[in-house]
């Protein structure tokens, strides 16, 4: 996808000669540790080079207009800064509208209203975190625009907020905290449950991180995400009856195994043993990249991928073609899915002078057992949400 002239797209758009103000919001990818975010573990994300522009000007009255180039059928969606309740009617544009409402909830000055472009380069539905990118692009702006004094992990916090409470996806805060805190080169180490994080150099030298996209288009808030959750608070209530915890995330592997009989339904402890096995996969992960053991690495992601299979159930058949079929290919060091699942992408390690075979051996097997392509693009790690000054057309 070619990336359009965007501040000609926004001077046409909204019928101004003035020059927009530009912002960027990346998508990210999580390397390990996945749905342990809300169970209070740790997650390891990375901001990646994909995201959403947003260009913002300042109006002289209290109209908000909204546009995307990504759903240009749907048009312009106006509303009033006096009326930024969730509407249906508005579609996409109830997140920047969410981000805006909170940010004001929360005492920051928003005087006036704007005039905003959003235009997305992460393939839609593909579980990069979109809805997170344009939480947190919003936020960026806002943050410009007005000259707001917020801690960037409160506009974190304020990104979630949008997600829980007014979206109503019952969802953790790593998204928000990988797009808001990204560093380029780097994965970002993140306790949920304190938000204590550190920072790891992804060093590949002649490896790439591919994101392999099923195509296969996933919707959070109609998934069994918010059942998963609730699966997963249902054990943690029957383990604490005997063991004083916050979380899953307080356990280890012995303590678990230990005290797993405390949970009465069968899948609730699979859901359970998934969350703490894999909080402990991604402290070793972390450990490991930090020597620059990208083979041990690559092994713990195999492991996370077989578990979010046969213990958390939301891989599906698109998914586990890819996984499986990149297990099996020259110079791949580790495979797994990414994100919620249920569609979405998976990422795989791979040698440099081995992508082109990886990519065409993927599609074959992929494409005769589902029916169509699989699309595929590098990673590259770069920084978190920020204004852009220099290089956008």
């Amino acid at each position: 996808m070619t990336k359009p002239n965007l501040s000609s797209e926004f001077q046409s758009l909204f019928n101004t000669v003035e020059t927009p103000r530009v912002f960027f919001a990346p998508g990210r990818i999580n390397l390990i540790g996945e749905h342990t975010d809300y169970n209070g573990g740790h997650v390891f994300p990375a901001s990646i080079s994909f995201g959403t522009y947003a260009l913002a000007q300042k109006r002289d009255d209290q109209k908000l207009r909204f546009y995307s180039l990504n759903f240009p059928s749907i048009g312009t969606i106006e509303c009033d800064l006096a009326d930024l309740d969730y509407n249906e009617a508005h579609d996409w544009a109830n997140f920047p509208k969410g981000m805006i409402n909170y940010m004001r909830e929360s005492g920051l000055k928003i005087t006036t209203g704007m005039d905003i472009l959003f235009y997305g380069d992460i393939p839609n539905g593909a579980g990069l975190s979109s809805s997170a990118s344009i939480e947190m692009v919003t936020g960026v702006l806002l943050e410009g625009l007005f000259d707001l004094k917020i801690e960037r992990v409160q506009m974190i916090q304020l990104g979630q907020k949008v997600e829980n409470d007014y979206i109503g996806v019952n969802s953790g805060i790593m998204d928000q905290f990988a797009i808001g805190k990204g560093k380029k080169g780097h994965a970002i180490l993140l306790n949920c449950q304190t938000l204590a994080y550190s920072y790891a150099p992804i060093e590949l030298n002649n490896h790439v991180i591919m994101i392999i996209n099923t195509n296969k288009q996933r919707t959070l808030a109609g998934s069994k995400y918010n059942e998963r959750r609730a699966q997963c608070e249902q054990a943690l209530e029957n383990l604490q009856t005997v063991l004083q915890i916050n979380s899953l995330g307080d356990l280890t592997k012995e303590q678990f195994e230990q005290h797993k009989h405390l949970i009465t339904n069968e899948t609730s402890q699979k859901r359970a043993k998934h969350a703490v096995y894999e909080n402990q996969r991604t402290l070793e992960a972390f450990q490991q990249l930090q020597r620059g053991n990208l083979e041990a690495f690559g092994r713990l992601m195999n492991e996370s991928h077989t578990s979010l299979q046969q213990n958390y159930d939301v891989t599906g058949i698109e998914l586990d073609t890819i996984v499986h079929t990149a297990w099996d290919q020259p110079g791949v060091v580790g495979a797994r899915m990414t994100g919620a699942g249920f569609g979405g992408c998976a990422i795989a390690i791979v040698e440099k002078d081995k992508v082109n075979n990886f990519k065409k051996n993927i599609n074959k097997v992929y494409s005769g057992k589902i029916g169509y392509e699989a699309s595929f693009y590098t990673a590259t790690i770069g920084d978190g949400a920020r204004e852009l000054t220099e290089g956008v057309n």
